[in-house]
């Protein structure tokens, strides 16, 4: 059993080793960057209290998880790819152990309990590898997922103890604390009571009323896990998350449409080409008639599920896993920003995978072992493959609108990668405008193409015809405000016009880090408002301690208070280590170095200004001006 459980380590780590340095991406921001919550883990109420929307809204234990990376590493990912990598390695042993364990039961072990071991290693393997993993585990704010599904497979592996082993009651609470665990981590969880119940009435009572008579406190135990749940999901907004019916996707219009994401999720478990990082909205269903072959294939599916349930135990108990782990986000309560994402198949394909793995030793016997090692290998090369598409923003954009060119906020995101790119303005542009052709009324898109015209000569007015467009397509729209106050703040006499959109954003998204710092640029340059500016300056620094910029603007405002430079170098300094590239930062930290009589500070400044913008001659003007009045 070690043995195959340090095989199954060492393939993860293999096909996962080129994932560690990817970085932050879409979710990310809310989930880690932007997510004051975790930034002081002794204030565990803060950690738990959660924000009220967000990837972590109502999920105290990915919170609590996100804050022990931030407390061990801070904004560095590598940490954030560790534990995400750990939670996949340990849900797949969890995996090896239930299918191992479940072979050895009595009405199994004449069939396939002398190949226990390899068919539960084999089956760990294909899920652990499968590329289709990839979303779950390399992009981060996704540890909602592999976090849930490791509670998930704690909590049937407990129950799985409790029938052999003689510490009944132990593994039985144990069982129980997992479930609470995951209804913590994320909804989904809510199905796992069910599951139990179903294998305990598949493999070991025979019926659900022996079943629940046999273990009553502990069925109770599970359904008080569900007021638990509720009661999380009461303290956030749904709706805030994008989850719940609207006039934009009614409940049909979902049902519809998932008829095909499940039919897509089993094509990508048996053939995982291609691998979409973000499908949009526009994957929604319009017309019935479209959708019609989807339903043929997963009502047969279905009866096939059905009629398994009573002739073949594992084979119906594994089709009840995949449609009703997949149940909460497939039926028809809409998930309007997200309808399909691969990272929701992360417990399901289990069920796929063990079962490839048994039909396989069914047709092969041992010889079967030999294909499922190379199927094996390849998902691996595959998901190695996979992870460096996510090297960079631009890289994992780039392959999603080349995959699924359909989607409008792809190419909107793409857009602003881009935009921050030198010399690639143009084509962010062109995204941007992509993205409002696929879909005119996507507001995110005029507000993203908004901030890229901004920066263009002579586009402002189109800048701000786009952001007032994505007000009133969307005037909750806090991003926008900003974008559009700041665009203001650059017009004369537009002052007035653009502190009221501060406010406005600041009043929809109280925590918004860059709208008190913008806030803040702006009441510097007003008379008599630096104490303002340097409130809203501490505001946005203590939400976002890491914010580079933040740091670099508040050291600007500092140095033209009388008594505060010292604080001014503390923060410019803070500036260039979390954020080395930003050039300014160390040309003013130079400044004020060489205006307290630290020559040689300075001087080292400004030649890592030079080196990151040799082509400034200003730059090298001051450098050698500081070299020249150096003792001799």
């Amino acid at each position: 059993m070690l043995a195959v459980a340090a095989i199954l380590i060492f393939a993860v780590v293999g096909a996962y080793w080129n994932s560690f340095n990817v970085p932050f991406l879409m979710d990310d921001s809310l989930a880690i960057t932007d997510n004051s919550s975790i930034r002081q883990l002794e204030r565990i109420g803060d950690v738990l209290s959660l924000p009220s929307t967000g990837p972590t809204a109502s999920r105290p234990m990915l919170n609590l998880s996100l804050a022990l990376n931030y407390a061990e590493g801070g904004l560095a990912v590598r940490g954030y790819h560790v534990v995400n990598l750990l939670i996949h390695l340990c849900a797949g042993l969890a995996l090896l152990g239930i299918v191992r364990r479940t072979l050895l039961l009595l009405g199994l072990r004449s069939r396939h309990g002398a190949a226990a071991l390899p068919l539960a290693a084999f089956a760990a393997l294909l899920w652990t590898l499968h590329p289709l993993q990839t979303e779950a585990v390399t992009y981060i704010s996704q540890r909602a997922e592999s976090l849930m599904g490791l509670f998930y497979l704690l909590t049937l592996y407990g129950f799985i103890w409790s029938v052999t082993a003689e510490s009944r009651n132990c593994w039985l609470i144990l069982s129980l604390a997992a479930c609470f665990c995951g209804m913590a981590t994320k909804q989904v969880m809510v199905t796992a009571p069910v599951l139990v119940l179903l294998y305990d009435r598949a493999f070991v009572s025979g019926s659900f009323r022996s079943a629940l008579a046999n273990r009553r406190w502990y069925y109770l135990g599970l359904a008080a896990s569900w007021s638990w749940l509720g009661f999380l999901m009461h303290r956030s907004s749904l709706a805030a998350v994008g989850v719940g019916f609207s006039e934009e996707v009614s409940w049909l219009t979902y049902a519809l449409t998932e008829l095909r994401v499940v039919t897509g999720y089993l094509k990508l478990a048996i053939w995982p080409h291609p691998l979409v990082f973000d499908y949009g909205t526009e994957i929604l269903a319009t017309d019935p008639l479209t959708v019609v072959p989807y339903a043929l294939i997963v009502a047969a599916i279905l009866v096939g599920v059905a009629i398994a349930w009573r002739r073949s135990p594992m084979a119906g108990f594994l089709g009840a896993w995949f449609f009703l782990i997949l149940a909460p986000t497939s039926t028809v309560v809409p998930i309007t920003k997200q309808p399909m994402a691969e990272s929701r198949v992360y417990l399901p394909l289990a069920a796929v995978a063990v079962l490839v793995t048994l039909l396989s030793y069914a047709l092969g016997r041992r010889r079967a072992f030999v294909a499922l090692g190379l199927v094996a290998a390849g998902l691996g090369a595959l998901t190695v493959g996979r992870n460096h598409d996510y090297r960079s923003e631009l890289s994992i954009w780039e392959d999603t609108v080349a995959r699924h060119p359909h989607t409008s906020r792809g190419h909107s995101n793409l857009g602003m990668v881009l935009a921050d790119m030198p010399g690639r303005m143009p084509e962010a542009v062109a995204q941007c405008e992509e993205a409002l052709r696929i879909n005119p009324t996507y507001a995110e898109a005029q507000s993203n193409l908004g901030r890229a015209l901004a920066q263009m000569p002579g586009r402002m007015p189109d800048a701000i015809a786009h952001f007032t467009e994505a007000l009133r397509l969307r005037p909750n729209f806090a991003e926008a405000h900003t974008n559009l106050a700041n665009a203001l703040a650059q017009l004369p006499g537009r002052i007035p016009d653009a502190l009221e959109h501060y406010e406005e954003a600041l009043r929809i998204k109280p925590d918004y880090a860059e709208a008190h710092c913008n806030l803040a640029i702006t009441l510097a340059q007003m008379p008599g408002r630096m104490p303002d500016a340097l409130a809203h300056f501490e505001e946005a620094l203590r939400l976002k301690p890491e914010f580079a910029e933040g740091h670099a603007n508040f050291a600007m405002a500092l140095t033209q208070t009388p008594g505060r430079m010292s604080d001014a170098i503390a923060h410019y300094e803070a500036a260039v280590r979390l954020e080395p590239d930003l050039v300014n930062a160390h040309v003013n930290l130079a400044a004020a170095y060489a205006a307290t009589g630290r020559r040689e500070a300075a001087i080292g400044q400004l030649e890592a200004a030079a080196r990151l913008n040799p082509d400034s001659a200003a730059i090298r003007e001051h450098l050698e001006k500081l070299r020249a009045r150096r003792q001799p």
